[in-house]
């Protein structure tokens, strides 16, 4: 019989507050942030400092490849969306928590996603050069715009959605109007790639950041219902005749730079949502925060900058040149003065973090005592809240208890397996492993292994500085430190009488210990200590160390990449265990005695007999170095974790790959089994901790070697689909545009239903002809219809077919069918039409086929008579939707008038204009007061001098 095992599956992955490769965003309240936390998005509720929900994608793709690059979120609603390292795009309902739709178009990993201010657009850039536009409601991409010849770094929309701004890595900016499709502007001038833009609220200025020592500015001309063009800086008519002809389809003018504080390259430039301050996050540990002035503010400065001038002036200090500066900065039109960018941004203050900041984002709503409040991701799995006021900036909150600051070294299962201990850098994190909270930590050294000492009340420490920590695990406290090696402390593992312990260290030494009791003096409580008893010389640095179940031997790797194994009670050698080529780093033993398995830096698994130092079988288990290894309790099945991400999963018997587990985006360090073997803890370098769950699901080697060949042909499959090894063809510098999908493995499936849908119907309908040709020659029989149409109709069973269909992967589904194919298509979308739920369905395939296949269609005479009557129908119905729409709008609109009517709604406006009005002349007032107390000063200065020349 065909011997079958239970299936491994990722249950649940914890540790990871902020990762590195994404931004981070608020929501649309303000109480929530959205943080990337590898290939998930986690939701937290900032007061609080918890992780209210987590946005996960499905379980059939893991990875890397999944890891979250980007997140944006609608300003209205509580749609959310996260680009992923594969090119594709989730969008997420937050409330919810499920995904609503998923979008296939970039090649290359998102790097940045905006939404416009309603939501119903959203568009993405990417490492690919592209972007793309899509449309959320319809779930569908619109077009794809190319022209950079570099990855797109960040987007701005303008004129409420009617133009896109571009940056890139290619130095230059792009306005894009999406109306047309076409690139109207290329902006050049910054020396080095444009990391990042953004727009103030109200779209009078944008702001580029890059690695130049400046920060660059550029008002906006917005386009007026009367054909004229309005800008935040206006001109003089000689000059607006003069520029027209230049000008008219300048939507960005350069306003000036501001020089930077800091030396590093600019990362992120945001405005807050008021417009009133701009931070700049460089690619280090600061953030500079620029006052963005009014009006009225900016006009007073330029005022007092250019009365400071003609002071000078008038005091002969400066040259005729100046003089000249001083004179041209005052306009023709009422005398005003000319603004110039350090006129409205000024430097408020810096931010500083302990580490590297990875991204910023601005919460919506504002304390009543602070200007803004400001949320940082640094590059240690932490996220701080800043509040940001006019003289200072205070640090509120972290979320920090809920992840390690760095890799995650050791993982260990208390007996029970109900508790789990995780080593890092400075601290030990005792975690519930079903539901993945933290429940201590612990402040400690570099912790490298760690051990739950029987009744799992203490637990054990190895460091890297040579120490043992003694940790109570009830009370969250180290209780003792005891020197116990020179070296680094590279192995733990307990003795078989649950008496002891034996440490392994680079100081060359094993040294067994055993558990004491003391009691505190003046107290009744009792203390653990621990005692060394004996000690093993080596003549090299030990890397792991292995005590047989049984208590008979001890194995210990050494750095001279052999195995060394003696007896437990006498400490005489029994065996060396040669054959790798490189150090030995991990190494167990099975709970039967009979094997012992060892896991090395060449990347090799060697099982070996423990009775005569046998190698039973190499295996070449991982891309990278085999980091550690485990067998399941009474059994010779085992895991096995490397560098290349993955935890594999072996019949040390048939020495035969069982399963490979994805999920991990970096290095994997640790392992830890629990003690029935019901599921197993990882821990890894991108400071996550997975668990996987055994199911009550069996599966059959043979099937699983099936299944690993199909996916390596799929993706070779995917690689000729992205058609890497064709030269890449040159775009015209003015930009192009394509269509927005991609080729996919489910795009080729869907076609493939379609082309079996329109063929069984094809035979269903000779089948038909050939009944209809009996029954008139008296013949015929009962008529049974193919059971696989599921009793539909000809019509109904190929519109299913093309129902099913995602809706982003229509134009490529199409693409993908042949000229016979379409015309049988065309065929079935006269009766489809009368569906009113499918005539959008309809028009779009209608749509797609006619510009597909325009040419053979217009040269075949016989679709002729079907073409015309499409078109008649069609527009009928495409009428008929338009007009209940349109009545359905116009109940809606006079619903909302009704119950407006029966509300204050009405006077809401006013009493905003009215609140407008008031601040407006409290800021007049204080003008006033302030330019009055300027003359009085004067007045009162002169009057001094006077009195000073008749003394």
């Amino acid at each position: 019989m065909v011997k079958s095992y239970l299936r491994y599956e990722p249950a649940a992955a914890f540790g990871v507050i902020a990762s590195v490769e994404s931004n981070i965003a608020y929501d649309t309240s303000g109480k929530y942030l959205l943080a990337p936390a590898l290939e998930k998005v986690g939701v937290w509720h900032v007061r609080q400092g918890v992780c209210s929900k987590t946005l996960t994608p499905s379980t059939e793709s893991r990875g890397p490849s999944l890891a979250v690059t980007s997140i944006a979120a609608v300003p209205s609603s509580p749609l959310v969306a996260s680009g992923h390292a594969d090119g594709s795009i989730r969008i997420w309902n937050c409330e919810k928590g499920s995904c609503e739709t998923t979008l296939n178009g970039h090649k290359g990993a998102t790097t940045v996603l905006r939404f416009n201010k309603t939501g119903s657009l959203l568009v993405s850039g990417s490492k690919d050069n592209d972007i793309v536009l899509w449309d959320v409601i319809g779930e569908v991409g619109l077009f794809r715009l190319r022209g950079h010849r570099d990855q797109v770094t960040d987007l701005a929309f303008l004129d409420s959605g009617k133009k896109l701004v571009s940056a890139s890595k290619d130095k230059f900016l792009r306005v894009w109007d999406l109306d047309t499709q076409h690139c109207t502007q290329i902006i050049g001038g910054h020396h080095s790639e444009v990391w990042s833009i953004d727009v103030d609220p109200e779209q009078n200025y944008l702001v580029t950041g890059s690695a130049d020592s400046e920060l660059r500015f550029y008002t906006i001309k917005h386009e007026i219902v009367d054909g004229q063009s309005v800008s935040k800086t206006s001109k003089t008519n000689a000059e607006t005749k003069d520029s027209s002809a230049e000008s008219k389809w300048e939507v960005l003018k350069p306003f000036g730079e501001v020089q930077r504080q800091s030396k590093d390259r600019v990362a992120t430039v945001r405005f807050n949502k008021s417009g009133n301050l701009l931070a700049c996050q460089v690619a280090g540990k600061t953030v500079e925060i620029y006052r963005v002035l009014d009006d009225a503010e900016s006009k007073r400065k330029a005022k007092r900058r250019i009365s400071r001038k003609k002071e000078k002036k008038s005091s002969k200090i400066v040259d005729a040149t100046d003089i000249g500066n001083a004179d041209h900065e005052m306009k023709d039109e009422g005398n005003l003065p000319m603004v110039t960018v350090t006129d409205v941004f000024k430097l408020l203050q810096t931010v500083r973090a302990n580490k590297k900041i990875c991204s910023i984002s601005f919460s919506p709503i504002t304390s009543k005592n602070s200007l803004a409040t400001l949320a940082l991701s640094l590059n240690n799995n932490l996220v701080e809240i800043y509040s940001i006021e006019s003289s200072s900036t205070t640090k509120t909150s972290a979320i920090e208890l809920q992840g390690h600051r760095s890799d995650v070294r050791s993982v260990t299962l208390s007996s029970d397996s109900t508790l789990l201990m995780s080593t890092s850098h400075n601290s030990v994190k005792i975690w519930n492993p079903s539901t993945g909270s933290c429940l201590r930590t612990i402040d400690s050294g570099y912790g490298l292994c760690s051990l739950f000492v029987p009744g799992n009340k203490y637990a054990l420490i190895g460091t890297k500085e040579g120490n043992l920590e003694i940790i109570d695990v009830r009370s969250g406290t180290s209780v003792e430190v005891v020197k116990a090696h020179t070296g680094s402390v590279q192995s733990i593992v307990p003795t078989p009488d649950g008496g002891g312990f034996v440490t392994g260290s680079t100081d060359h030494d094993v040294k067994f210990w055993e558990y004491e009791t003391t009691k505190n003096p003046g107290q009744d409580s009792v203390q653990l200590t621990v005692s060394n008893m004996r000690n093993l010389s080596m003549n090299d640095d030990v890397i792991v160390v292995a005590v047989s179940p049984d208590g008979k031997h001890i194995a210990a790797a050494l750095l001279d990449c052999t195995v060394k194994v003696f007896y437990m009670d006498t400490l005489k050698f029994f065996l060396t265990l040669y054959g790798h080529k490189l150090p030995v780093l991990c190494m167990d033993m099975s709970s039967d005695g009979d094997l012992v398995v060892t896991g090395s830096a060449d990347k090799n698994l060697k099982i070996w007999g423990l009775d005569f130092g046998d190698c039973h079988k190499s295996i070449f288990a991982h891309a990278d170095s085999v980091t550690a290894v485990k067998f399941v309790r009474n059994t010779h099945y085992m895991f096995s974790v490397g560098k290349d991400r993955l935890v594999k999963y072996w019949d040390a018997d048939k020495f035969e790959l069982l399963l490979t587990l994805e999920g991990h985006h970096a290095e994997v360090w640790c392992v830890s089994i629990s003690h029935r073997g019901d599921f197993l803890v990882t821990g890894s370098h991108d400071r996550s901790i997975r668990r996987w769950d055994r199911t009550e699901e069996p599966f059959f080697l043979e099937e699983e070697k099936e299944k690993r060949l199909e996916e390596m042909f799929e993706a070779d499959l995917d690689n000729t689909l992205e058609n890497r090894y064709l030269p890449q063809q040159e775009l015209p510098e003015e930009g192009a545009v394509a269509v927005a999908g991609k080729k996919t493995q489910e795009t080729l499936s869907a076609s493939d239903s379609i082309i079996e849908a329109l063929d069984i119907a094809g035979e269903e309908l000779k089948r038909l002809a050939e009944h209809e040709e009996e029954t008139r020659r008296g013949k015929g029989a009962e008529f049974r219809p193919n059971i696989i149409m599921l009793g539909l109709s000809l019509s109904d069973y190929i519109l299913r077919a093309v129902s099913k269909v995602h809706t982003n992967d229509l134009e490529q589904t199409l693409l993908a069918l042949p000229f016979s194919d379409a015309l049988k298509l065309l065929s079935y979308l006269k009766d489809w039409s009368l569906n009113p739920d499918k005539v959008e369905l309809v028009c779009r395939i209608a749509t797609v086929l006619l510009q597909l296949h325009h040419n053979q269609l217009v040269a075949t005479t016989s679709t002729r008579p079907l073409l015309a009557l499409l078109r008649n129908i069609l527009h009928a119905r495409v009428k008929e939707c338009k007009d209940t729409l349109g009545f359905n709008l116009a109940a809606m609109d006079h619903v909302k008038q009704l119950m407006a009517s029966k509300s204050d709604a009405p006077f809401r406006d006013a009493k905003n204009k009215l609140l407008e009005i008031r601040s407006q002349q409290s800021k007049r007032v204080e003008a006033r007061a302030d330019t009055k107390g300027e003359r009085r000063k004067k007045k009162k200065q002169k009057q001094k001098d006077d009195g000073h020349v008749w003394s």
